[in-house]
């Protein structure tokens, strides 16, 4: 090679380095619900602050709707790095660590602000960093909402009503078992399948938030919602541990400041969103919400409590007190 040829050579690779070490770092944040629900609208506040705060350094590409990871792939495609975010529910943690099934466990918390308590404190926050030796970071939580219950029956007010039905379920032995307390038969299901299911009778019902019994039209085919506010849908945003400790300090500090202010929002959003598509679901007139008394209330209570004693050994007795202190009573 000539000595100008050398040259241009070397300039051109300098150039390719250059150019390459200015492109962006691509992060894929994939989740299983609709953009307009509280975890879709935290996930794109994310994305606006995130490349706000690190203009050029990164780029979030967000994909709701299970579009690029199916909802019992996720954690799996994660720790392949496949994609770097995700905000996956509490419930599915517990092949990675036991602790986290303190979330399962029924009427644990009064209401969502006592789970917003219990994840400030000390006991709460260290839940955080409890998957760290598998591989998985935990950097927030978002908020979904309290459990309502509902069923293709025209009656919904006791554990009796339940008696045999076939419910839908996360991921989760002490959801599993939380419905094989009250006799009936837990399915678990991707949650992109669960419409179709109820729709067809392949279960009979299924727990969730009031804003994911409407995103996602549950309420079509269903004739009864509880308001059981037997437990509570929340989320972990979680990253590939190995991935994030690889980043500049500088990558992670912008990406820590924005996932903490889109938290904020998405968990404002949760509570707003709640109230709102509760009215929608009884404003549509084909589910009926029927309220419960403090004895049905009462009755649910004593039909699921052995599933606290089954699970305490695994969860930890001090944590689940800790949970319990957060209620303030």
């Amino acid at each position: 090679m000539k000595p100008m040829q050398f040259v241009v050579a070397v300039a051109a690779l300098a150039l390719l380095t250059v150019a390459q070490a200015q492109q962006p770092i691509i992060i894929k944040f994939s989740h299983v619900v609709a953009e307009q629900t509280p975890k879709g609208q935290g996930a794109l506040k994310f994305k606006e602050l995130a490349e706000k705060y690190l203009p050029g350094k990164v780029q979030v590409q967000v994909f709701p709707n299970s579009q690029l990871v199916s909802d019992d792939r996720e954690l799996d495609a994660l720790l392949l790095g496949d994609v770097q975010f995700l905000s996956t529910s509490l419930s599915k943690f517990d092949r990675y660590t036991k602790k986290l099934q303190v979330y399962d466990l029924p009427f644990l918390f009064d209401n969502i602000d006592a789970v917003d308590r219990f994840q400030r404190t000390p006991a709460g926050l260290a839940l955080l960093d409890s998957m760290t030796s598998k591989g998985i970071k935990g950097l927030n939580y978002w908020h979904n909402g309290m459990k309502q219950m509902s069923t293709n029956r025209p009656q919904l007010k006791r554990p009796e009503d339940v008696k045999g039905l076939k419910f839908r379920i996360q991921q989760s032995d002490v959801l599993e078992a939380q419905f094989r307390a009250l006799g009936a038969n837990p399915q678990k299901m991707a949650f992109g399948e669960v419409y179709q299911a109820l729709q067809t009778g392949v279960v009979d019902g299924q727990e969730n938030t009031w804003s994911n019994i409407w995103t996602q039209k549950f309420y079509e085919v269903q004739k009864s919602i509880a308001e059981t506010n037997h437990g509570v849908v929340d989320y972990m945003v979680i990253t590939n541990a190995k991935w994030w400790d690889s980043l500049p300090a500088d990558v992670r500090a912008g990406l820590t400041k924005a996932m903490n202010e889109a938290s904020e929002y998405a968990n404002k959003l949760a509570n707003d969103f709640n109230e709102r598509d509760k009215k929608n679901i009884a404003d549509a007139g084909k589910a009926k919400i029927q309220t419960l008394s403090k004895d049905d209330l009462a009755a649910w209570r004593k039909a699921m409590a052995p599933v606290w004693k089954q699970f305490e050994g695994e969860i930890g007795k001090d944590l689940i007190e800790a949970a319990q202190k957060a209620n303030g009573s």
